[in-house]
């Protein structure tokens, strides 16, 4: 394998833009027109949604745009999605070395490449990866927002929340690190009905109860993980927005759910004495 192997902009054109100056504007305007539902600082980690730009652009930013302050903070983001078309036990990462979008190369970190690549759940993919949308998608934005980062690409397959939790906790790493899940919510309900269960799956992430099914998101398991190691880091979550793709691409006979929620660290309590 070489060093230098770039997994390409396989979506452009398709999910986003192909032409970097029409990317760069898109990005730039969903950003500028962003308006969360909760003024946050700081998360160390969001929720995102995958779909195309005009479907879910908006909702996603809305969670980037709460990054703005961390520019010069992040150098480091690990980014978690499921592996929608094929079968995969556990995670795989990519053999390629750095991934391409129509704005440029985000290199891989070497160190936690190799560290992944020895562990017993982790596969060596790039079929997968080369195939996988939900990583890809919030390249883009994460250019955006930062100057220059590395990326930690990790796809899930069949595997738990417990197993999606201790693997964040090994790649948690310090104020430098952003995390990211990717995931879609309900998918191709009628709109109302995706309403109610998407709200209602919401409000079991805003209690930080781990029991999201499959047919609630197609990350469950990483958003149950998520779940978990925010419980044992002491995130607090915070909704930013909830919307589906009646919202915004007109169709409303099968849609399909986004949410954009961030991950804080606890305030400390104005009645505690240092």
């Amino acid at each position: 394998m070489a060093i230098s192997s770039v997994r390409p902009a396989m979506l452009a054109g398709q999910y986003y833009p192909d032409d970097e100056r029409v990317l760069r504007m898109q990005v730039a305007k969903l950003l500028a027109a962003a308006v969360p539902l909760e003024q946050v600082a700081a998360p160390k980690a969001i929720i995102v949604p995958h779909a195309g730009y005009l479907d879910s652009g908006a909702i996603a930013a809305n969670a980037y745009r709460t990054l703005a302050g961390m520019r010069e903070r992040i150098r480091r983001v690990v980014l978690l999605g499921p592996a929608h078309q094929a079968a995969l036990h556990g995670f795989a990462v990519p053999a390629a070395q750095a991934f391409a979008t129509p704005l440029g190369e985000v290199p891989l970190s070497r160190s936690d490449w190799l560290a992944l690549q020895a562990r017993d759940d982790v596969h060596i993919d790039d079929r997968l990866h080369a195939i996988a949308h939900s990583l890809e998608v919030q390249l883009p934005f994460l250019q955006a927002m930062f100057d220059s980062f590395t990326l930690v690409p990790v796809l899930a397959g069949d595997t738990s929340g417990e197993a999606a939790a201790e693997l964040l906790d090994v790649l948690w790493g310090g104020p430098e690190t952003l995390l990211v899940i990717s995931s879609d919510l309900s998918h191709y309900l009628p709109y109302l009905q995706a309403q109610w269960i998407d709200r209602s799956t919401v409000e079991q992430i805003l209690e930080l109860r781990p029991d999201i099914k499959h047919d609630q998101a197609c990350g469950a398991a990483l958003i149950n993980g998520l779940l978990l190691a925010a419980r044992r880091h002491l995130l607090q979550p915070h909704l930013l927005d909830l919307r589906n793709s009646g919202d915004t691409a007109g169709d409303r006979d099968r849609v399909v759910g986004y949410a954009s929620i961030a991950f804080c660290e606890s305030e400390p309590s104005p009645h505690v004495r240092h």
